[in-house]
């Protein structure tokens, strides 16, 4: 008999963990993510956003396992989901798979580097993200060795897969199930990934922005065919119809919660200043990609180290450092605007590119960040004997209208900023004037 553990949680109440599932959690993989902050800096802005990925990573296994109950509960399957998936008729399987979606939930962000995504990209070798360290973790003898043992035993293999999702998971390709089943982790339309982080940054950071009634949401979640044109219909997570207002409000919370929270501007130009700090202090500027180096790096010995730095100016990243402790930041000089835009699309680089001329290179940073997105669309079951499915966007006032949340700011020294402001005041319309042979220029040229 497997002994369950009752963990208290702020967003989730009580959070149960069995004895095997347990083991992983005290696994190091996973314990180090007490010492990674979920929202990087972002405690500069609002103090009570300290939390780690940890407690986020328990939120995750906890919402994986109730959406996979809804999912896979016999009163909510519809008779062509059933015979496309053998899975849902095997009591043993669906124990198993039970099993490998909850540890995928909990082991999902073990890849993740210190301060969590700021300067990822820039400070990780060439083709390495924290997705693929997640997947290098989970296969690791760390976990695999507890996983082993597990009775029935959990391949590591299946929990990676579901954890990063097939976009990052190249090895081998995903069965239907599979793919199925990574949509609970990391779908862009009901992930419980982004389900916890929007109810738990939102709590954290004393904002209602990333508040919506999840409790509802998941309820209604199902497994459905989704229309596909000129082919059959293709099964994907979606929604009873009573869910479809829940789904909206998880679209705008997310939205509201970058435009308010991670894109704010002071937290993104100290994610720059400690992405300028790491480049220095690291050796040869990167982040390690094996799992011991990864593991032995976490906030802790980077705070200690930016810290030191702060204090002395022969330690090796001093002044970026300086500009942290003492928060003595690069302050905004333009911010991306509808106007501006409108003139010029590429405003936010013509602005950067002549205040560098203007100030210095150095003393000017451009932060632009516009996510690629696919419009987020899932199947919809109509109200109805025929319980008809459709496509959200099909039906949904709101999911059409979602704006793609985007950020370009342009930062300067703090002691250049009243002369800078002046000056752009003055030159603005100059500046973001497109040239002649510029693509905008081009096509004003054309018309």
């Amino acid at each position: 008999m497997k002994i369950v553990h009752e963990i208290r949680d702020p967003i989730h109440a009580f959070i149960k963990v069995d004895s095997d599932e347990r083991r992983v959690l005290d696994s190091e993989p996973v314990q180090r993510l007490r010492h990674i902050h979920q929202l990087a800096m972002g405690y500069l802005v609002y103090p009570g956003a300290t939390h780690r990925r940890f407690e986020h990573s328990l939120g995750v296994m906890e919402l994986a396992g109730r959406v996979y109950d809804v999912i896979t509960a016999d009163s909510n399957l519809r008779s062509d989901i059933r015979e496309r998936f053998p899975e849902l008729n095997d009591k043993m399987k669906l124990d198993y798979w039970r099993r490998v979606v909850r540890l995928a939930g909990l082991c999902h962000d073990v890849g993740h580097l210190p301060f969590s995504h700021a300067a990822e990209k820039e400070l990780l070798p060439e083709g390495w993200s924290h997705e693929r360290l997640s997947a290098l973790l989970i296969e690791d003898e760390r976990i695999k060795t507890i996983c082993d043992k597990m009775i029935p035993s959990v391949k590591t293999e299946h929990v990676a897969k579901l954890a990063v999702g097939p976009k990052y998971f190249e090895r081998e390709p995903f069965t239907d199930w599979e793919g199925l089943l990574s949509e609970i982790i990391v779908g862009d339309a009901f992930g419980v990934d982004r389900m916890d982080y929007l109810l738990r940054d939102s709590y954290h950071a004393g904002v209602a922005y990333g508040k919506f009634d999840h409790f509802r949401l998941i309820d209604t979640m199902r497994i459905l065919p989704m229309p596909v044109p000129d082919g059959p219909p293709e099964p994907q997570l979606g929604v009873e119809e009573g869910g479809l207002h829940s789904a909206e409000a998880l679209a705008l919370a997310r939205y509201f919660m970058f435009v308010q929270v991670y894109y704010h501007h002071i937290r993104r130009v100290c994610d720059i200043h400690l992405q300028d700090f790491l480049a220095e202090w690291l050796p040869n500027g990167k982040f390690p990609s094996d799992v011991s180096g990864h593991l032995s790096r976490s906030d802790l010995d980077i705070s200690s180290a930016i810290a030191e730095a702060a204090k002395d100016e022969g330690k090796k990243g001093h002044v970026h450092a300086r500009r942290i402790v003492n928060r003595d930041h690069f302050r905004v000089l333009w911010q991306r605007n509808p106007e501006d835009i409108q003139s010029n699309s590429d405003a936010g680089q013509y602005v950067s590119d002549a205040a560098e001329t203007r100030f210095g290179a150095e003393n000017v940073r451009r932060d632009p960040y516009s996510p690629a997105e696919a419009t987020i669309d899932f199947p919809v079951e109509q109200r109805g004997s025929d319980r008809n499915v459709t496509s959200a966007q099909a039906i949904s006032a709101v999911l059409p209208h979602v704006p793609v949340a985007a950020v370009d700011n342009v930062y300067v020294r703090p002691d250049l900023l009243d002369d800078a402001e002046k000056w752009l005041s003055k030159e603005k319309a100059e500046v973001i004037r497109p040239r002649l042979g510029d693509q905008d220029g081009e096509a004003e040229n054309a018309g």
